[in-house]
């Protein structure tokens, strides 16, 4: 399993951290990770169709853009890669 060495960590930023793990009952590097882990993986796996929605709604497209889009867009069906 990879490990990772964190240097330059101010006493202020430890404590705070070991004050943080015991809070929660667990070792300062187990709090670590745990923050780690939290801060680059989503609580919920993203969704294409969400993010694009969200693109929309932030573009203000409106009903005649989509129809447009849905116009313009390529209808063959998708033939499935091999690999020789």
């Amino acid at each position: 399993m990879p490990a990772v060495t964190i240097r330059n960590l101010s006493d202020e930023t430890h404590r705070a951290l070991r004050v943080r793990a015991a809070h929660h009952g667990r070792s300062t590097e187990a709090e670590i990770r745990e923050i780690l882990e939290a801060a680059v993986r989503p609580p919920e796996r993203i969704k294409l169709g969400s993010v694009l929605t969200a693109i929309g709604r932030e573009a203000e497209l409106s009903e005649s853009d989509v129809d447009a889009l849905q116009k313009s867009r390529d209808k063959t069906a998708a033939v499935p890669m091999t690999f020789g």
